[in-house]
């Protein structure tokens, strides 16, 4: 079921919000039950079978947990209860998602293994990644383990966040399961997130898409200018942001509604000057997942050689580009990454360079990693990339000129709502609180969603590139 989509906003969220706030408003227990029941009956309405995939990884991972927490109690040890969590979730994310990948390379490695059809669970990397974040924040002391399967239940399966993050770690959520408290002040800041996150998805995501999915199709076919390129890229790179950020958007609002309280995942990541600073503000909560559960456990930058930091990096950045897909370009996309990297941090590049030149530099790397990232294999990143550079199909086109009449008003404001134009707005407006502002607040909301549900009640384009994941 997607966020943006006329089921959810008019029956699933309304019906589940009503039931909440005037049936079970007083008893906790009850909510923490009918929100659970109500997060595996949003990812069975488009997974109906591998919602049992899920509930697998629920009850093992709860078992796991009590697991550790026994070791601790008796002094037996965690190392082997650990382990044993990270081999099952693995396993589990390798089979759906990797298996084929594999078995396909080494048949073309002289193998004869049969490639089995396997369909991939939507956001399985999402809540294997927070499963086994339950079992070592209990490891760690990060969080208290659960005596209840069902609050395990809940925390892996929350439907605000289940299929494209946010990635929450236990110990942001732990105490908030029991004790979280709703107001009407995070329940209305809730809303307005959820608005401005469908926005970015319905109205500014959707229509870029239709130029990326255009310029791809186009060096597909080998009809691709240089000018149609640069188009296409540029619309993608904003297109991928705001489809993500507004889904990570939509999530945290929603979380408010119900008295969670997420975690940002998004910070303006394209007004860095850095590509270290553009991981710092581009999917937080992958970022840290890995340089909690990953990069730090390696010894991180605080090893004896530069020798071992670099294998660090290379691992993160490796295993990160993994967790995006089984495909070379993910691979490649975040070896891309780590080399940007290692240049920034024993290359000096970019150290001294005009501000201008910094912010540039990083946002051109973006753009041509973001084209990695897009394209349906190695091959045709390196046609994209080569057309970027003049090896195309020449300059110009008709259809770059009709492409960009009818979408530059969308990418300019892509262009302005990606720099911190709104906290700006809304720093403005706070100085000046008056009736009217919150007035005019109010209707611009108002506006936004109507305009939003238009464009979906006609069904137009709509899936979440992060579902993939």
């Amino acid at each position: 079921m997607l966020f943006s989509s006329s089921v959810f906003l008019f029956l699933f969220l309304p019906g589940v919000l009503i039931v909440y706030y005037l049936f079970l408003r007083r008893w906790r227990q009850a909510q923490n039950i009918f929100l659970l029941v109500a997060s595996l009956v949003f990812y069975a309405w488009g997974e109906p079978w591998f919602v049992l995939v899920m509930m697998l990884s629920i009850v093992v991972n709860y078992g796991f947990g009590l697991w550790v927490a026994r070791g601790q109690s008796t002094g037996t040890g965690t190392r082997v209860p650990v382990l044993m969590a990270v081999l099952f979730n693995l396993s589990i994310l390798f089979v759906f998602k990797y298996l084929t990948f594999t078995l396909g390379i080494l048949n073309r490695l002289g193998g004869s293994f049969v490639i089995p059809g396997i369909e991939l669970p939507i956001g399985i990397s999402f809540f294997t990644f927070q499963a086994l974040s339950y079992v070592l924040d209990v490891q760690r002391g990060r969080g208290q383990v659960q005596r209840s399967p069902l609050k395990v239940g809940l925390y892996i399966s929350f439907f605000p966040q289940l299929i494209a993050g946010p990635i929450v770690k236990y110990e942001t959520v732990a105490d908030q399961i029991d004790n979280r408290k709703e107001t009407w002040a995070d329940f209305s800041a809730g809303c307005s997130r959820f608005i401005v996150g469908l926005g970015k998805k319905v109205l500014l995501s959707n229509q870029l898409a239709l130029v990326a999915d255009r310029a791809f199709a186009l060096e597909s076919a080998d009809k691709l200018t240089l000018s149609f390129a640069w188009l296409g890229a540029l619309c993608y790179t904003f297109q991928i942001y705001y489809d993500f950020s507004g889904y990570s958007d939509m999530a945290i609002g929603l979380g408010k509604m119900f008295g969670f309280h997420f975690l940002e995942n998004f910070n303006y990541p394209y007004i860095s000057k850095s590509i270290t600073e553009f991981w710092r503000r581009w999917h937080i909560s992958l970022s840290t997942w890995f340089r909690d559960y990953v990069y730090f456990p390696l010894g991180g930058s605080r090893v004896s050689s530069k020798a071992k930091h670099i294998r660090n990096l290379f691992v993160v950045w490796l295993l990160t580009g993994i967790w995006h897909g089984a495909n070379w370009t993910f691979i490649a996309w975040g070896l891309f990454y780590f080399v940007l990297l290692v240049l920034e941090k024993y290359g000096h590049l970019g150290r001294g360079w005009p501000v201008v030149c910094q912010w540039l530099f990083t946002f051109l790397m973006v753009n041509f990693a973001w084209v990695l990232f897009r394209a349906d294999g190695l091959g045709q990143a390196a046609g994209y990339l080569a057309t970027m550079f003049g090896q195309g199909a020449g300059l110009w086109s008709a259809e770059t000129g009709l492409f960009f009449r009818e979408n530059w008003t969308v990418l300019l404001a892509g262009a302005i709502f990606a720099a911190p134009a709104a906290p700006a707005l809304r720093d403005w407006a706070a100085k000046r609180s008056s009736i009217v502002l919150d007035v005019g607040y109010a209707l611009m909301a108002a506006c936004v969603f109507l305009v939003s549900a238009s464009f979906i009640i006609k069904g137009t384009y709509n899936p979440f590139i992060y579902f993939n994941f």
